[in-house]
């Protein structure tokens, strides 16, 4: 990239911890500015550069809160376009003592809640800001889950199930996308080290062929490379992101 180009604009939910957290230095360090949406207020625990001035504060379980994101970004966006939409924002409700809320006993409203986060929300922001990203020739990302595609011993039903519609839609918004000239694609993380990951994980990490845990950093570089000139050519796929726990 010559010094004469523009620097390139990330949107990123869900940015305050983790993967999230990973995905802002990634991106950062390779000089993209950063605009990340989450329910917490910016925080100092994760500085960027420009950090606290790019940061929205949004509930992404709240429909009209999210479709008001939409129309904040378009403002923050000076010369209107967008270079990446990474959809890493994700909520896993847990029963008592942390335990797994499977499909007989995960209410209603919870079942809401999480798909209105972890699909919904995609969905109406790679919708809303479809002109900003065909201007730039953009990409989504959409962070799925090994649990959308088997039964996961922590994961919720209303998670997993979340996370397979989001890699459905992954390849729906490909199809839709790709004429603007826009890649949409999914990574799929298994066990990565980070806050959620719960009670019993080394159990699983023993018997992964790698022997070990995911870094957050791991994740974010193949974001990156999701959302960079290297994948030019790469739309409509998921990769998965976890030591070969999938085989």
């Amino acid at each position: 990239m010559s010094h004469s180009a523009p620097s390139r604009t990330l949107l990123l939910t869900g940015a305050s911890r983790g993967i999230g957290h990973a995905t802002v230095k990634k991106f950062a360090s390779e000089g993209w500015r950063v605009i990340s949406c989450s329910r917490q207020a910016f925080s100092s625990d994760c500085p960027w550069p420009g950090g606290a001035r790019n940061h929205i504060q949004v509930d992404l379980s709240d429909p009209q809160q999210t479709m008001q994101a939409v129309a904040t970004v378009k403002e923050r966006l000076e010369g209107g376009r967008l270079d990446a939409l990474v959809n890493n924002a994700g909520v896993s409700p847990k029963g008592e003592d942390g335990a797994r809320l499977s499909t007989l006993d995960t209410d209603l409203s919870d079942w809401g809640k999480v798909f209105h986060v972890n699909f919904f929300a995609s969905v109406v922001l790679g919708r809303g800001l479809k002109d900003e990203l065909a201007k730039a020739r953009g990409a989504i990302v959409n962070v799925t889950s090994i649990a959308g595609a088997r039964v996961h011993p922590f994961a919720g039903a209303a998670y997993a199930t979340s996370k397979a519609a989001l890699a459905a839609l992954t390849r729906e918004m490909a199809h839709d996308f790709g004429p603007l000239g826009v890649r949409v694609n999914a990574i799929a993380p298994g066990e990565v080290e980070t806050s959620i990951l719960s009670e019993g994980t080394d159990e699983i990490v023993a018997g992964l062929p790698m022997r070990r845990l995911g870094q957050p950093s791991e994740v974010a570089d193949v974001i990156f490379f999701l959302c960079s000139d290297q994948s030019s050519y790469v739309s409509g796929t998921e990769i998965e992101v976890n030591g070969a726990q999938h085989v």
